[in-house]
């Protein structure tokens, strides 16, 4: 499949529905609808503050690359960020227009745009924040390059993609390889075929690394922690203890769904 196909394909999917309003049913573009929306991404993705930091970044002017349905772009705003954001489908940016009119938010900047075709000029922002969009990318590198290119020298770049070598891919094989009697299917063509929209790629710390090397970037953090995701936070108890048990043997920064990269780019010889 070739990789404009393949782009309209991921942006026909997530148009349909913006990213984390799949399981809400309130009125959309209700109140009720976005705390609801709110509630549940911080309740199964609670590390997500931690990482991204909101508060640290009051008046520093931050790019958000796939606002989804905006929630992290809601925090960025409440912090006093000077708030930039795109994401490739019209639905995510309606959905972020609403949600900042009925809290009486601004953002400096929303538009429909391709991460991998940044429309900012170089060493534009003091942040680039992305969690889970990137590995969506037909051409994943080309947007860590795009990102790295808009971030001012010295800034920071904060990125979550899937971990290939978690204990959710892992489940996932089982699921869609295993169980239909196609064992000798490789975790990169579970998750291409079998993960939110197509082409969903995930990378190993080795690969992420391999790829970091030669770029103008000094890698801050590097970790992958056991999510609600591989713990099972769906199934019953005993199986959230023996994924809990799972994780802990194997390595609890390793095993985890999503990877998450902290960089700073390099200041300009």
């Amino acid at each position: 499949m070739n990789q404009a196909h393949l782009k309209n394909q991921v942006k026909n999917y997530w148009n349909t529905a913006a990213c984390g309003t799949e399981f809400i049913n309130q009125q959309k573009f209700s109140r009720e609808y976005f705390e609801a929306i709110e509630s549940f991404r911080y309740t199964i993705e609670p590390e997500i503050f931690s990482f991204a930091q909101f508060t640290r970044f009051h008046d520093k002017k931050i790019l958000e690359i796939g606002v989804g349905a905006g929630t992290d772009f809601l925090q960025w705003a409440r912090a006093g960020a000077d708030c930039y954001g795109i994401d490739l489908t019209e639905e995510a940016i309606e959905h972020v227009k609403h949600r900042f009119s009925l809290y009486g938010l601004q953002a400096t900047e929303l538009q429909v745009a391709d991460a991998e075709k940044l429309p900012y000029a170089e060493n534009n922002f003091d942040m680039v924040y992305s969690w889970g969009v990137i590995h969506h990318s037909p051409d994943t590198i080309k947007s860590l390059h795009e990102i790295i290119r808009v971030t001012k020298p010295g800034g920071t770049i904060k990125l979550m993609i899937y971990n290939r070598n978690s204990l959710f891919a892992f489940y996932r094989y089982v699921q869609y390889a295993l169980l239909k009697g196609k064992p000798f299917w490789s975790f990169k063509k579970v998750l291409y075929y079998h993960q939110e929209s197509p082409g969903t790629k995930a990378f190993t710390f080795k690969e992420v690394r391999t790829i970091l090397k030669d770029l103008p970037v000094t890698t801050i953090s590097l970790v992958a922690p056991a999510t609600k995701h591989d713990l099972l936070y769906y199934k019953a108890k005993p199986f959230q203890w023996l994924a809990y048990v799972i994780a802990s043997l194997c390595g609890w920064n390793r095993v985890g769904w999503f990877m998450m990269i902290e960089l700073q780019k390099k200041a300009e010889n």
